[in-house]
């Protein structure tokens, strides 16, 4: 045991050696634990599963990192058939103590098996269905849906007590008893098994004191007994005189009663038989039917996948490629390509042909070469449509055609921003047109990026006086 302070071991002594600090509230605590423990792990072991489970509660509440008690908390857990829970505390377990542990043993157990994960989790689906015919009162489904769950997990103590019940409830007492007895054989100390038990004892015990309780016939009221040398005979009263009648009806009586012990028990024992093997077949077929349905489902969302991936790698790829199969931006870049090198002066059709591609793509999600050759174009061709559009928007500008002016001046200040013309006509054409914002923007840059000029001191006046405005 150590000091919860500083991690040194405790001595037999009330305080920590290491840190002085008080630990005897902490030691009793820590053997309140293990006093719990050591009581589950008898209780276990005479197969007292409740109270194992009751002792071991106990024991993580005082010490909830008590890994001995929380492995073996599942594995009694797992002996009574639920096997979620157990999982439960060994993944916790595992969580606690990651190295050396044995709770990896029990998990790699249970998830190694894929099978066997299956087969667990149909277990659990199979008995809550039982539960939700239970409580549509289908008792007839829940006894075949708890007959499934059994076949899975024979000893799941919690399907057995209910199916009990149900047969309680129909009154089949003999197969009751036979659910609860593999219950107590699992979990001899379970209350609601030995409740069930006590009454259907108490039902079995009824029928035989009824039984017993019938009038004997007395031997002696109804014959004769004497003595012949050292043999006793007894012969019944008036047996000469019923003679041949009785033998005759006695043998009428024996086949009567043979042929009611035919109709009455071994007929009803072979259609009982081929009851059973009908059920079984239908419980194979039933399975049978589950994992093929799950597999069904699972191909269908494979499918699903599938064609989802195949839609969208199709839109991609018709974004990418033209009518006649080739990629139509590669052939726009070649056409812009020959229409520099055919007429290099003529850059505003230079440029519709690269406005085209980056309508068409994202230029960052291309190649890295051809990031290049288009940026490359872009620059070689940058100064003469700054040029070009400059004197298309100042023309426009000077005729007062501002609408028509603005997209131009804009083209100028994209390619050439250290052209403080374009950019103070362009505030102008904006305040003109009524878009006081984009304006005032504009004006904003001119004052901050041409100072000591005419242009800063109108962009000054012109932006007071639309802040004014306001």
């Amino acid at each position: 045991m150590n000091c919860y302070y500083c991690g040194c071991r405790l001595s037999e002594h009330d305080f920590c050696t290491g840190c002085g600090a008080d630990v005897s509230v902490y030691k009793k605590i820590m053997y309140l634990s293990n006093y719990h423990y050591n009581d589950g792990l008898e209780k276990a072991s005479v197969r007292d599963l409740t109270g194992a489970v009751r002792s071991l509660r106990q024991s993580l509440k005082f010490n909830k990192n008590n890994i001995e008690a929380r492995n073996l908390l599942g594995l009694v857990y797992f002996e009574m058939g639920e096997v979620a829970p157990a999982l439960s505390e060994w993944v916790i377990s595992k969580n606690l103590r990651p190295n050396k542990n044995i709770a990896d043993d029990y998990i790699n157990m249970i998830q190694a098996n894929a099978s066997r994960l299956e087969t667990i989790n149909q277990t659990n689906k199979k008995f809550n269905q039982a539960l939700s015919y239970c409580q549509q009162d289908s008792l007839d489904l829940a006894i075949i849906q708890l007959k499934k769950v059994l076949s899975l997990n024979p000893r799941f103590v919690k399907a057995h007590q209910l199916l009990a019940l149900l047969y309680i409830n129909d009154e089949e007492w003999e197969k009751a008893r036979k659910e609860l007895r593999k219950c107590y054989q699992i979990d001899r100390s379970n209350t609601i098994t030995l409740r069930y038990l006590k009454e259907v004892d108490s039902v079995f015990e009824a029928e035989e004191t009824q039984k017993s309780g019938g009038k004997k016939r007395n031997i002696s009221e109804e014959s004769v007994k004497y003595q012949s040398g050292n043999e006793t005979i007894i012969q019944p009263v008036g047996g000469k005189e019923k003679g041949g009648f009785a033998a005759l009806l006695q043998i009428g009586l024996g086949i009567i009663i043979g042929i009611a012990a035919v109709w009455f028990l071994i007929l009803p024992s072979r259609v009982q038989a081929e009851r059973t093997k009908v059920n079984e077949e239908l419980k194979k077929v039933s399975e049978q039917s589950d994992a093929k349905s799950a597999t069904i489902d699972d191909l269908n969302q494979q499918v699903s996948t599938l064609t989802t991936q195949v839609e969208t790698m199709q839109t991609q790829m018709d974004s990418y490629e033209g009518v006649d199969g080739t990629l139509s931006i590669m052939d726009k870049m070649i056409q812009a390509i020959q229409a520099y090198m055919t007429a290099p002066d003529d850059a505003v059709a230079i440029e519709e042909y690269l406005d085209a591609i980056e309508q068409e793509v994202q230029i960052e999600e291309t190649s890295e070469s051809f990031q290049a050759m288009y940026e490359q174009l872009r620059n070689e061709i940058g100064p003469k449509l700054a040029t070009q559009y400059y004197d298309i928007g100042y023309e426009d500008y000077m005729a007062q055609r501002f609408a028509e002016a603005i997209p131009s001046l804009e083209k100028v200040v994209q390619y050439n921003s250290e052209n403080g013309y374009a950019l103070y006509y362009l505030g102008n054409c904006y305040k003109e047109v009524g878009e006081i914002e984009k304006a005032k923007e504009i004006y904003r840059r001119v004052i901050a990026e041409i100072p000591n000029s005419e242009r800063q001191r109108k962009s000054q006046q012109f932006l007071d006086e639309l802040e004014s405005m306001e």
